[in-house]
């Protein structure tokens, strides 16, 4: 790595994390992954553009486990680095922060980049001296093979500050430049919340009705989606960002339509029987309706039957 490069890592190497490292190499900037398992180590990626050109590069791969290292040697390896995005699931990120924040150099910026909300609560109260941001991103990537993605959608990223020191205006640019269609945004939160809002609407209904986003556009399911939204919309109003539901419907009716041949990622994750992301999506509409004393129906539903749905195969 060139000194005068920033010392980035990935936390997380799937099919966003790797299209992140493809982007950001291309830029210049050559990231490192954080992985559970490997070691330390070099690993070939392959990466297949939207214009269905082949390319590979070789990534440095670190492992979190202590049993692969040392604690001091995890930190000798993390020294240095300016920034670590965050790419697990939503419920992965507590764990996957927690092996490696005793070891992170105290300027280092964390950046979250998943599905949902409430992680970033989470990890605001471990921080000490990191700065954190958030972002959401609407690229999309496949995974054919454990280290070859390839792109599906260009998609556009949002990124902004939460809480602590804020990252380096030449990381911001370096980030901006590399991930195309992005943007700093502050404030974020009205964003997530918007990112929320369509998520709460397709995930769910597509893992419980086992359809493509196109279905939803049927008149049986407008009642529930008015209902998802009119709550998420009180929700968010209570905690201080405002949002227009009309504007809102409108969004999610067109990124139904946009993504009408498309499998959600709920639905996939049903489908092949993985853990979902419901908390940090329905589940983080409730928390938030409860400690504000609203209710949230609609949402508890579908919470309760995507958990019923995971209950067949999880536990």
């Amino acid at each position: 790595m060139n000194k005068a490069e920033p010392k980035v890592a990935i936390l997380g190497a799937g099919a966003i994390g790797q299209l992140l490292y493809h982007q950001l190499s291309a830029a210049g900037i050559c990231p490192y992954f954080i992985t559970r398992k490997e070691t330390l180590s070099k690993q070939t990626l392959t990466f297949t553009s939207l214009e269905n050109k082949v390319s590979g590069s070789e990534a440095q791969l670190l492992s979190s486990d202590t049993q692969s290292h040392s604690g001091d040697e995890l930190a000798s390896i993390l020294a240095g680095t300016e920034l670590i995005i965050v790419c697990v699931k939503a419920y992965q990120v507590r764990s996957a922060i927690d092996a490696i924040l005793s070891r992170l150099p105290k300027q280092c910026h964390i950046l979250l980049l998943h599905n949902g909300m409430g992680p970033h609560l989470e990890v605001a109260k471990q921080l000490s001296t990191q700065g954190l941001s958030v972002g959401t991103t609407s690229q999309g990537a496949l995974k054919l093979a454990p280290w070859h993605i390839q792109q599906t959608g260009s998609g556009s990223t949002q990124l902004g500050h939460v809480c602590g020191s804020k990252l380096p205006d030449t990381l911001k640019a370096l980030l901006l430049n590399a991930i195309t269609h992005s943007q700093w945004c502050d404030p974020i939160l009205p964003l997530l919340w918007q990112k929320l809002a369509i998520n709460a609407v397709i995930n769910p209904l597509t893992a419980i009705e086992q359809c493509r986003n196109g279905d939803l556009a049927a008149p049986r399911y407008q009642a529930m989606q008015a209902e998802i939204i009119s709550e998420l919309v009180e929700v968010a109003h209570a905690d201080g960002v405002e949002l227009d539901e009309l504007v809102l419907t409108n969004r999610i009716n067109e990124v139904i339509m946009l993504t009408a041949n498309n499998f959600s990622s709920m639905h996939q994750d049903v489908t092949n029987k993985r853990q979902t992301e419901i908390e940090a999506i329905s589940g983080y509409i409730i928390k938030r309706a409860a400690i504000h004393g609203l209710e949230s129906k609609a949402n508890q539903q579908l919470f309760e039957q995507v958990k019923t749905l995971e209950s067949r195969y999880l536990y």
